[in-house]
């Protein structure tokens, strides 16, 4: 194991803080904080639950299938077999604490794998042996890399018609670019399948059926696999030399390298993401869980690995760094919120440095504000254990902060930190809700607030023209799922609209102006100039508002006030009431009167003059495209393409495999309502497609003159 004490004292943490203490450390390198991610339907959840079994912490097995596994709880996950909401659990292996997060495969909660890759240390990525890599795959795939997590592959489903493992693995390499090295073989093919090579120590692995897996039976390798042993063998080591100088002088001194060498090399290439081990079985036939479990002990980081945490200090934006001892400042970062019938409203969070202790008063920099902790839990999916103290490199939850969202920090008052806040994807698709009755109105606002508060891919806004609620999400599920738990959690019976594009507004050009609002109010003459320009930004960046105007032409107390105007106009947008999107706002002058201006004024003012810029900006709608991957019979072909042009589809590749052909493409979701039911009809029912978003683009002129008209 790296020596992470020693990696502190060089210089990974700051200068001006203590080094980690022996106990802390000790206790820091028994701890796995990692996440399981794949595309939906690879595995993951039964992987988890195999893994919760065989550390002990369950004495039953649950089935996805059945809807009784451990970390899909919700009512929905159980009804529709998938995961929608990630779920903590912790258990122990090899005298290690395992903190994991299982996290949705599907792509309209994708937010909930960006939000737990953020704090976890390592993750493994679960690949289905016959699917590949497939589009989710990807997605979370560059997630990890964003977040630069160490991870794991293991490619589950080995017993399937159809599986290959040397076709999954090619695929790894080739489509995520990613340095894959196998430490395992799977010994027989699809029903044939029955154990593992271990290529480490040479061993053949296979797992008692009566058993449930749980007597696993390490035996030496039988001489007709004694070919196939050496093969991979000798690869694994080659391919680890090159990355390790402990295992390249053993390598170059002759002989064989011996396993605790090997391991450590591929624990240290693993840490410094220059390599992915790739280890294989099948959780639901009990196959290749506990070889997982060991992986994760061995190679993956613990918090001390991954160093001192970074962030800047709230006021004058300094760099900082925090090192893992609980002996340090706080410094914890709230990544999730959800609501418990119970015990109210929980703020996961994983606590970097320091430690949280209930009734302890700690600071949040974006409110500026300081909160006494009324109560710690640690999680188990749907359970909750109340705990006194959560230390640095844990993962639990704060009871009863109301004021606490996605992204905030907790931190000491008295030396105070910013940690990077969670980035999220812009919703793509909406409807319009509203009460079935007068009294539900304010349930619903409540239901709405809650919901929006606990997942921040699902945005409210109230059309202003109109008057209708708008709830905003990542896909037709997504929704599906918001309307069901109004009803089922927040009790609410509303009437919802069709699902309908997400458009989005932005600027392809510079455009400035200067609005003064001058006019009487109630009696009163009220009066204030704003001038400010607009420019474009790049695709998903976002909006930024800088007002770099003098006080002596606006006033910081109007600041505030300016911000709102610009916020209220890019909501409300100039062209078809959508919000803009990708747009940098510069307010670089203004006029006020002592006597005359007022916030409504400057409000006012700054939206009027956002909207004649945008106007001066060649303004544009955008729309959402969508990574569309679809598997059809190569007689379907032909049909599907035709299809897919009509739809304004772009093929990007298509790749053979078996009698099926792969068609990659990308089209928007405009034209994508109602595929699943003109795919079928095509191919008579045998083919399949995947969908995510993947990027917005100015629509074509055809679709902008509908939208001006609408």
């Amino acid at each position: 194991m790296v020596n992470a004490l020693e990696q502190h004292k060089t210089g990974q943490a700051s200068s001006s803080e203590p080094a980690p203490t022996a106990a802390s450390v000790a206790r820091l390198s028994c701890v796995r904080n990692i996440g399981i991610v794949a595309h939906i339907d690879a595995g993951k959840t039964t992987t988890t639950e195999r893994m919760i079994f065989y550390t002990g912490l369950i004495h039953r097995l649950g089935e996805v299938d059945d809807g009784t596994t451990t970390t899909d709880w919700m009512v929905q996950e159980r009804e529709r077999g998938i995961t929608i909401t990630s779920a903590a659990i912790t258990c122990s292996w090899r005298d290690h604490q395992v903190n994991i997060i299982d996290t949705p495969g599907h792509v309209d909660f994708t937010i909930e794998v960006e939000r737990s890759l953020r704090v976890l240390d390592g993750a493994i990525g679960v690949f289905c042996g016959v699917g590949g890599v497939q589009p989710q795959s990807e997605t979370v795939w560059r997630q990890a890399d964003r977040y630069r997590v160490p991870r794991l592959a293991y490619i589950n489903k080995l017993d399937r018609v159809g599986a290959n493992f040397d076709r999954v693995v090619g695929e790894i390499r080739r489509r995520l670019g990613s340095h894959a090295v196998c430490l395992q073989r799977p010994v027989g093919r699809e029903d044939g399948f029955r154990g593992i090579l271990d290529l480490v120590n040479l061993k053949l692995v296979t797992f008692d059926e009566a058993s449930k897996g749980q007597n696993m039976l390490v035996s030496d390798i039988p001489s007709e696999l004694a070919v196939e042993a050496e093969k991979g063998r000798a690869e694994l080591v080659e391919q680890v030399a090159e990355l390790d100088e402990d295992v390249l002088q053993a390598y170059l001194g002759g002989g064989d390298v011996a396993a605790d060498v090997l391991r450590g090399g591929i624990r240290r290439a693993t840490l410094a993401s220059k390599m992915v081990p790739v280890l294989c079985g099948s959780s639901l036939r009990n196959k290749g869980v506990q070889p997982l479990l060991d992986a994760v002990v061995d190679f993956l980081p613990s918090p001390l690995d991954i160093g001192a945490t970074k962030g800047v200090h709230p006021k004058t934006g300094e760099a900082l760094t925090r090192p893992v001892d609980e002996a340090s400042p706080l410094s914890a970062l709230a990544f999730k919120v959800a609501t418990d019938p119970y015990v109210g409203r929980l703020v996961f969070v994983r606590v970097y440095s320091g430690q949280i202790r209930k009734g302890q008063n700690v600071f949040n920099p974006r409110l500026r504000k300081r909160a006494r902790v009324p109560g710690l839990v640690r999680l188990q999916a749907d359970s909750r254990t109340e705990v006194e103290t959560l230390l640095a490199g844990e993962i639990g939850a704060v009871t009863g902060l109301k004021d606490l969202t996605t992204g905030d920090t907790l931190c000491a008052e008295n030396t105070p930190i910013e940690l990077m806040r969670i980035p999220f994807p812009e919703p793509v698709i909406f409807m319009a809700v509203e009460p079935k009755s007068r009294a539900d109105r304010d349930k619903l606002e409540t239901a709405l607030a809650a919901m929006s508060a606990e997942d921040p891919t699902c945005v409210i806004r109230r059309d202003p023209e109109t008057g209708q609620t708008i709830m905003s999400g990542m896909g037709e599920l997504h929704l599906e799922i918001l309307k069901d738990r109004m009803v089922r959690e927040h009790n609410v019976e509303a009437n919802s609209g069709r699902p309908m594009v997400a458009y989005y507004e932005t600027v392809t050009s510079r455009g400035e102006s200067r609005h003064t609002f001058d006019r009487d109010i109630g009696g009163k003459r009220q009066m204030a100039t704003v001038a400010l320009s607009v420019e474009p930004r790049a695709r998903s960046s976002g909006n930024s508002i800088e007002i770099e105007a003098r006080d002596e032409q606006i006033p910081q107390q109007f600041h505030d006030s300016v911000q709102a105007g610009i916020q209220d106009a890019i909501m409300t947008g100039v062209l078809a009431r959508y919000p803009l999107t990708d747009v940098r706002v510069l307010v670089h002058d203004g006029q006020f009167d002592l006597d005359l201006s007022t916030d409504v004024a400057f409000k006012t003012a700054a939206l009027m003059a956002f909207r004649e810029a945008v106007m001066a900006g060649q303004p544009e709608f955008l729309e959402p495209l969508m990574a569309l991957e679809i598997i059809t019979p190569t007689e379907s072909m032909g049909d599907v393409m035709g299809d897919l042009n009509g739809r304004r589809g772009r093929v990007k590749d298509i790749e053979a495999r078996g009698e099926m052909q792969i068609i990659r493409a990308r089209a928007p979701l405009a034209e994508l309502f109602g595929y699943a039911t003109a795919i079928r009809s095509l191919s008579r029912g045998r083919a399949s497609y995947t969908l995510e978003p993947e990027a917005f683009d100015v629509v074509p002129r055809a679709v902008r003159e509908t939208l001006m008209s609408r």
